[in-house]
């Protein structure tokens, strides 16, 4: 994406249903599709991992295609790590990958219906700059989390946090996003904004997406992006999480 801001927080995030403690360690928990994420974290000794295709463009869709990833590991009890970014894009007749980003969750309970989460990250210099593939240095960010069920059917995440930390002025990111569930389906719906600052222009969309739990370890998710400015893109994505079970006790 030429500008990416979106691409700094991963455009993964935030599914309707939330796991308890008590819940499977198997159980998909997906941080895709919106922009912002959720506060919880893979089971100890787990991994997941988040793929997804988009399309995007600022005057017409077919501008832009990309496949994301993002690799959660569980490290211990409320602890993880996620390996994420762009691992090819199409745009303007050219292809690459994009920067790879490393983040840290750090979460704690807040009562029995919240979470509240901490994840600073760092996003790398993979992605061609000159082909508008990647920002060319390295860009840090640090994004603070509230997540709480509402009830048993909806659950909102509430995203606050400095991003393109790194490339002079940094960008504010915020989201909010509300979600409801009702046995395998699920709906998710977005508002997120990212202020001007060094690595670009400011962006405002919203976002809303459609997800089915195929099977316990299994969520997939279909919906888009309508961009409020003309400095965001629109999108229209698909996406599939996978619990992978576990790799280390």
């Amino acid at each position: 994406m030429g500008r990416t801001l979106i691409g700094m927080v991963f455009l993964f995030v935030g599914a309707p249903v939330r796991p308890s403690d008590g819940q499977s360690p198997r159980a998909a928990n997906p941080e895709r599709p919106t922009v912002a994420t959720h506060a919880y974290a893979v089971a100890p000794g787990y991994w997941e991992l988040e793929q997804g295709f988009r399309v995007y463009g600022f005057g017409r869709l077919s501008e832009g295609r990309a496949w994301d990833f993002n690799l959660k590991i569980g490290l211990r009890n409320h602890v993880q790590l996620g390996i994420a970014g762009t691992g090819l894009a199409w745009t303007d007749g050219v292809s690459g990958i994009g920067d790879l980003g490393l983040a840290l969750k750090l979460r704690t309970g807040v009562g029995e219906s919240a979470a509240l989460a901490v994840v600073p990250g760092a996003t790398f210099p993979t992605g061609n700059q000159s082909l508008s593939l990647g920002a060319g240095r390295v860009l840090g960010s640090l994004v603070a989390i509230w997540s709480e069920d509402i009830n048993t059917v909806f659950h909102t995440d509430i995203n606050v946090g400095p991003v393109g930390i790194g490339a002079g002025e940094p960008v504010l990111f915020t989201s909010i996003g509300l979600s409801a569930a009702l046995g395998r389906w699920g709906l998710a719906g977005e508002s997120f904004q990212f202020t001007s600052g060094g690595v670009g222009p400011a962006q405002h969309g919203l976002l809303g997406a459609v997800l089915v739990t195929l099977a316990e370890w299994i969520v997939v998710d279909a919906g888009g992006v309508w961009a409020r400015t003309r400095e965001t893109p629109d999108q229209l994505f698909v996406g599939v999480t996978a619990n992978l079970g576990r790799i280390f006790k």
